[in-house]
């Protein structure tokens, strides 16, 4: 697991930004503790910081040259079926000078050319400069577990890890309009977007190659979704045992300490279970919330460490813990991204990676096997049923009731509110709907009217992204989930705060080989009414503590509305309800703003907070880069 930078010029111009590869590849470390170098010549540069997992000797350092020096390759990721590669590889004549799985992706480049994209089973990115051509080819896994930024304009193409990097080069500061609405919208902004204009993200599944001045993007893969071939259930479930073991099994590969979240829901404990028929002593890790105990899940965590005999670590955490966390986990990312639990996989990477180097987790499960609540709620919207009829008759009294995240009782108030609203959507709007936490009407009532992004661009934009839905089709739902929420959020959140501690965490649910497994059978194997992720569960019931099967999921929620009542309230009234310095920075409507403070401290909050977080991150984002 690495940072990776490069620069590919077209002319003097271009040229000119190659001095500053060094400290682009310095602003990677925290990606790259162990080794660092970059190498460059009139027209290339390649950076590259290192975190060493397999092969940890100096000789699989990058940017790593093949024998001839004609090709020369940065590379952020693992490939788990390098060592098959290589046989093959070495079958045909290829000669091997390290035990790594760079050198193998590197021959696998040159002998097969983009073809080898198909071969590789593994997250990355990568590029590859061939000096005899003068070319660059580029490439991000196929569900964008790793990131990948890119700039391109007349006279050069950069590319890099993470957005720090790329300001090292000096690029223009320039904010996005259609990237800051999706941001309050999503409280994300998804590929290829980015927050500043002209900065891209490589899709996930994409390539790019440049040569002779011209770049070219190409997809190479896309989720297969479709009529399903896996009609038996029987039979089903016992092929998702073999392909989630053997998934499993090739993310065990590592040359330092590893170990696994166990988070206490079936995911994890799934992934903790299969590790541990090939691991003994698997070291395992758990967080527990001591002053949020109707969150807290490890006593199910412990379950299943006890039934596998795992060397099981807690961390307990209290507000105060997570609360101490904020200014660190704002400070390390780089554009606006304001899903707050990425604070407690902040400490879990951090405390996790005092002992092992690499973790595997659960994440990926939810997206392709119907896990969240809005699947079912999307569903169920397609229903003529008496309880839907009741439910949207009753619209104007869930919208009155209190609402809120943290009780039971709100909770349901708040969910019952929100799918009145979704009976009332035609079809096209109602993914969109269950995607996003604040509507297009309020962002517009936030923002001031020269930052209103064009509804045209917006409507192209939003179509790109949500461009596979079938009406009451569950697996055309989750392929879009696929490509817009796991990897604008969810992939996110693990990559920059596993990476900001120098931790690889890898996630065997988006093996490719399960993937196209979970999008082969049929949707009612995965969720029926109120039931999701159906075949998961029963495939591996046998395998985990019955109460895992009977509990309540909560997930988990930040208390982010007690802290901006009481320990946030000064950060806040500095930074997001100050009106002189909202009226100066011309963004953001005082009158909108002043709605929402109001809506914090009255008796009815709803899901306030999450648009004031969104304000709190994207304000201390701002300081950061536009008044540092």
């Amino acid at each position: 697991m690495c940072g990776i930078t490069g620069i590919f010029a077209f002319n003097p111009i271009g040229r000119v930004h190659l001095i500053h590869l060094e400290e682009a590849t310095q602003r990677l470390q925290s990606r790259g503790p162990d080794a660092h170098n970059s190498w460059f010549d009139d027209t290339v540069g390649l950076g590259h910081r290192r975190l060493s997992i397999i092969d940890t000797s100096a000789e699989a350092n990058q940017p790593m040259v093949d024998p001839s020096g004609r090709h020369r390759i940065v590379f952020n990721g693992e490939i788990y079926n390098f060592r098959e590669l290589k046989k093959e590889l070495s079958d045909a004549g290829v000669n091997f000078h390290t035990e790594s799985d760079t050198e193998v992706l590197l021959q696998a480049y040159i002998v097969w050319g983009e073809a080898c994209l198909e071969k590789l089973n593994g997250f990355f990115a990568f590029a590859i400069y061939d000096a005899g051509e003068q070319s660059l080819f580029v490439a991000r896994d196929r569900f964008g577990i790793k990131p990948l930024y890119f700039l391109q304009d007349e006279n050069k193409v950069l590319f890099a890890s993470e957005m720090k990097s790329l300001l090292a080069f000096g690029i223009p500061k320039e904010i996005d309009k259609e990237s800051l609405h999706l941001y309050f919208q999503l409280t994300y902004i998804p590929a290829p977007k980015t927050i500043f204009q002209g900065v891209q993200k490589l899709l996930p599944g994409q390539l790019m190659t440049i040569k002779e001045g011209k770049v070219e993007l190409k997809k190479y893969y896309e989720i297969p979704y479709g009529s399903p071939s896996e009609t038996d259930y029987s039979s089903a479930k016992k092929k998702l045992q073999d392909v989630l073991r053997s998934a499993v099994h090739k993310r065990l590969v590592s040359d330092v300490p590893l170990g696994a979240f166990l988070s206490g829901g079936i995911d994890s404990s799934v992934i903790v279970a299969l590790a541990s028929e090939q691991v003994s002593g698997l070291k395992t890790y758990s967080i527990g919330f001591k002053d949020n105990q109707y969150f807290d899940e490890t006593q199910y965590a412990h379950l299943v460490a006890d039934k596998y005999k795992t060397d099981h670590h807690t961390f307990s955490l209290s507000n105060d813990d997570l609360l101490a966390e904020v200014d660190q986990v704002l400070d390390y990312i780089d554009e606006p991204f304001a899903d707050s639990s990425a604070l407690p996989v902040h400490i879990l990477s951090r405390k996790t990676r005092e002992h092992v180097t690499v973790a595997l987790s659960g994440d990926g499960a939810d997206e392709i096997f119907s896990g969240y609540n809005k699947h079912t709620a999307w569903l169920l919207s397609h229903e003529n049923s008496n309880a839907n009829k009741f439910i949207r008759a009753m619209s104007g009294v869930w919208s009155v009731l209190p609402k809120s995240r943290y009780t039971g009782l709100t909770d349901t108030i708040r969910k019952l509110n929100k799918f009145a609203t979704l009976l009332k959507m035609s079809e096209s709007e109602k993914y969109w709907f269950l995607a996003s936490f604040v509507s297009n009407h309020k962002i517009s009532s936030l923002l001031k009217t020269d930052w209103h992004s064009d509804a045209d661009k917006l409507g192209e934009l939003k179509d790109l992204l949500v461009n596979s839905i079938q009406s009451g089709s569950i697996n055309s739902m989750l392929a879009n989930d696929s490509r817009l929420v796991l990897e604008g959020d969810m992939l996110t959140k693990v990559d920059r705060m596993s990476m900001a501690n120098g931790l690889e965490v890898r996630v065997p649910f988006l093996d490719p080989e399960v993937v196209k497994f979970a999008f082969s059978i049929p949707g009612d194997f995965k969720i029926s009414g109120k039931y999701r992720k159906i075949i998961l569960r029963e495939a591996f019931r046998e395998y985990l503590p019955e109460e895992l099967f009977t509990r309540p999921k909560h997930g988990f929620e930040v208390p982010l509305l007690s802290w901006f009542r009481k320990e946030l309230k000064g950060k806040l009234d500095q930074l997001v309800f100050d009106q002189a310095r909202i009226e100066e920075q011309g963004i953001f409507e005082w009158a909108e703003i002043k709605r929402i403070k109001q809506k914090l401290y009255s008796l009815d909050p709803g899901d306030v907070h999450i648009q004031i977080w969104s304000l709190l991150v994207f304000q201390r984002w701002y300081d950061r880069y536009f008044k540092s």
